[in-house]
């Protein structure tokens, strides 16, 4: 017997589905059609080819036997359904990318377009360009296969791209897409009202990897490859100089993601430096002291930051005492990268001197992130697009495409827009960084 949770899930024994929109839920006498991949003259799908109704990939794997079992938060497992909603000669889909751009953009947007084409026969599909202002202050741009064919191999967005311009009042509609979820979720709120018989279906796209629910987002491999290639620039440097510091500044504006994973996998750092931590510079326990013994020890250091971190310790003018934000809304911080290198040498003049001391800053911000995805990446974009495309058809709504415990799954965009996925410094990923690089928790004494 299923009842409905305090939440909203749908409750269903120790299951709690977090159900998505359906056009059938406003529409009831919506007609469907048998899925056209049933007549495509290449394959034929055999039974396991499609999903059932009933598939839901769970969100939490981990338990203690010791503990009793929380409700499991379930989602529904994405895929081709049997029957569409609707008929491809009938569609038009608008794509949409928005915010900054990210490794794997182009992929999606191919991969949508193919997906659209190939397998459900749809040939009315437009690109928006420059994000959501694009919906009313531009030509939208007719896309087919043949026109996307190489983008996978680019980088940025064809596209192109920006924040901001969102005006709900001049949006009519989005059938698939990337941009902000809290946009999307407005959209879909205005087309319920209009009652019309529209599928809204959102890509997250997050170079920092902090969109929480999901395994990973889209670009986030393709970043941590990159940065890993500066932090070992950086560490040459320092291994090439008298008391050598390369200081790389990575992505993270509020989690540490890259900077956690890139130095896992370079293992050439020695103090890293995320949002979610706090630290200091004078003292017992503050990075000065770390940084004399590492140089002492070892003649150099290498030490990785990202661009969140010590946004509370780095002084303000009066001109940005009142944080600035971009057109999305997300505050403008000041460049942690810069301020601490010109601390770590004001810090060495005073306390040794005319000694040899250099610092290397390396910051590969826009690099990392306009680079084209790489294969991981590229088969990870195509997953989800194709996800996408199947979802949409089968008249789902308001829901991201995203991988949950390495199965794809449709989220509400509701649940997308409030999750965070920080990190846990509490939990293991960063314990090993804390044994790989053995830096201090710069608790003051």
């Amino acid at each position: 017997m299923a009842t409905i949770a305090q939440d909203g899930g749908l409750a269903i024994g120790n299951f709690i589905l977090r159900r998505i929109p359906h056009l059938s839920d406003h529409f009831p006498d919506l007609q469907n059609y048998p899925n056209p991949l049933d007549n495509n003259p290449f394959f034929h799908p055999a039974s396991e080819f499609y999903a059932n109704p009933s598939d839901v990939v769970l969100r939490h794997i981990l338990h203690d036997f010791n503990s009793p079992a929380p409700p499991h938060d379930a989602y529904i497992r994405s895929g081709p359904r049997r029957r569409v909603y609707f008929q491809g000669s009938h569609v038009r889909v608008a794509i949409v990318t928005c915010g900054g751009l990210c490794p794997g953009m182009n992929t999606v947007i191919r991969e949508l377009v193919v997906g659209l084409w190939d397998l459900y026969g749809v040939r009315e599909i437009f690109g928006i360009r420059a994000g959501y202002r694009g919906f009313y202050s531009g030509e939208a741009v007719a896309l087919n296969p043949k026109l996307v064919h190489n983008w996978h191999k680019r980088g940025g967005s064809v596209l192109e791209t920006s924040r901001g311009g969102f005006d709900l009042q001049r949006i009519v509609y989005i059938i698939g897409g990337d941009g902000t979820m809290r946009g999307m979720l407005a959209i879909c709120e205005e087309i319920t009202r209009r009652k019309l018989s529209i599928a809204v279906v959102g890509i997250p796209k997050t170079v920092d990897n902090d969109v929480g629910i999901i395994d990973r987002s889209f670009g986030f491999e393709t970043a941590v490859e990159v940065a890993q290639q500066a932090i070992s620039a950086a560490h040459t440097e320092a291994e090439s100089a008298v008391n050598g510091i390369g200081l790389v500044k990575l992505m993270g504006r509020s989690s540490g993601h890259i900077a956690l994973h890139a130095i896992l996998s370079s293992r050439d750092v020695d103090c890293c430096l995320i949002p979610e931590i706090d630290f200091h510079l004078e003292g017992e326990g503050g990075l000065y002291k770390f940084l004399e013994r590492r140089l002492k020890d070892a003649g150099h250091a290498v030490v990785v930051v990202a661009e969140g971190a010590g946004q509370d310790i780095i002084p303000k003018t009066e001109e940005v005492n009142v944080q600035e934000k971009d057109d999305s809304g997300n505050p403008v911080f000041l460049d942690v990268g810069a301020w601490l290198r010109s601390e770590l040498k004001k810090w060495w003049k005073r306390e040794h001197g005319k000694e040899l001391f250099t610092v290397k800053y390396i910051d590969p911000t826009y690099m990392i992130r306009a680079v084209p995805a790489n294969a991981a990446d590229n088969m990870y974009c195509t997953l989800l697009a194709h996800s996408a495309v199947h979802g949409g058809m089968a008249g789902y709504t308001a829901f991201v495409c995203g991988r949950i415990n390495g199965v794809y799954a449709y989220i509400p965009v509701e649940e997308v827009a409030r999750a965070k996925n920080v990190v846990n410094t509490r939990d293991h990923e960063w314990a090993w960084v804390r044994s790989i690089a053995n830096q201090p928790d710069f608790v003051k004494p």
